[in-house]
């Protein structure tokens, strides 16, 4: 079974005249071959995938399995405000060599509880693979509560963890103490990671581990072997970044940011557009005082 637990790099999809760089894409995959990134996440929204083609979006998913060749594990973003489509789009990447799946909450039509379970319930019967439920109200209009995220797994073993992005410490604490000890909460939040491993998170699927995947992993590390106060420290380091990597709308700075570091060009696909010549500065700034190496 997938073991969900430590720093999962929510990658990017970089785009090279409005298609997907493959070059600059398997780059970014060995990148976090070589440093101590726990796991991938291909298309998710920081992968930009509600602006990919389906195509583009087995294209990415593909690429990304057939470089990491199964030295980590590899979450496919999968997930619309549709359910047929949801599942449609679960079978389709089922075939890309995924681990698993990361579904996100429907938006946009705003589903009650029941709706979201039923939803969840039909695309994780319709798959083998691992499914981790994805709540982030601020992008869907909707907050999954506790109970339905309880109904799930109790209804579906396959759905194994959720990545928690609601920004509310109570409901991280009340899914943790109602859901069994096998069901992993991943932060979401990069921000939110460490008070969130504090009552009992076991990492993060992350924006920041893009540009500094080492010192993310290194945090989630610290904390589990007892170093608190170590990690404390590493969340220090990390926040000044976090913060201005959601300077503009995620993925727009920390797709530039990776152009500063010599991956790819700064293009997101339309209807985002590349960062503010105004934010360019901070955002350099800040990565520099990081200590992080641009090109």
């Amino acid at each position: 079974m997938l073991k969900l637990q430590g720093s999962y790099a929510a990658v990017i999809t970089p785009f090279k005249n409005g298609k997907v760089d493959e070059q600059a894409l398997r780059k970014i995959i060995r990148f976090h071959l070589n440093s101590k990134t726990s796991g991938i996440l291909a298309c998710g929204s920081t992968g930009e995938a509600a602006a990919l083609s389906q195509e583009e979006y087995l294209e990415v998913i593909g690429i990304t399995a057939d470089e990491a060749k199964g030295k980590i594990p590899v979450l496919a973003g999968t997930g619309t405000n549709s359910t047929w489509k949801s599942v449609e789009m679960i079978k389709k990447a089922e075939k890309t060599g995924a681990d698993g799946l990361l579904a996100i909450v429907p938006y946009y039509n705003k589903p009650t509880q029941d709706g979201m379970f039923i939803h969840f319930r039909e695309a994780a019967e319709s798959t083998r693979l691992p499914v981790i439920l994805y709540n982030i109200p601020g992008r869907t209009g909707v907050n999954m509560m506790p109970q339905t995220v309880l109904k799930l797994r109790q209804a579906c073993k396959n759905i194994i963890g959720i990545k928690e992005a609601s920004g509310n410490l109570d409901q991280v604490s009340e899914i943790i103490n109602i859901l069994d000890k096998d069901f992993s909460v991943m932060s979401g939040d990069d921000s939110l990671t460490l008070p969130m491993m504090s009552v009992g998170a076991r990492g993060v699927i992350s924006v920041i581990a893009n540009i500094m995947p080492d010192e993310t992993a290194k945090m989630t590390d610290l904390f589990f072997r007892c170093r608190i106060k170590d990690a404390a420290l590493m969340h220090r380091k990390l926040f000044p970044v976090i913060k201005t990597l959601f300077i503009e709308t995620n993925p727009i700075p920390v797709k530039y940011a990776m152009h500063l570091m010599g991956f790819c060009e700064p293009e997101p696909r339309l209807p985002l557009t590349v960062l503010s010549k105004k934010s360019r500065q901070i955002l350099k700034q800040v990565m520099l005082k990081a200590g992080i190496k641009l090109q």
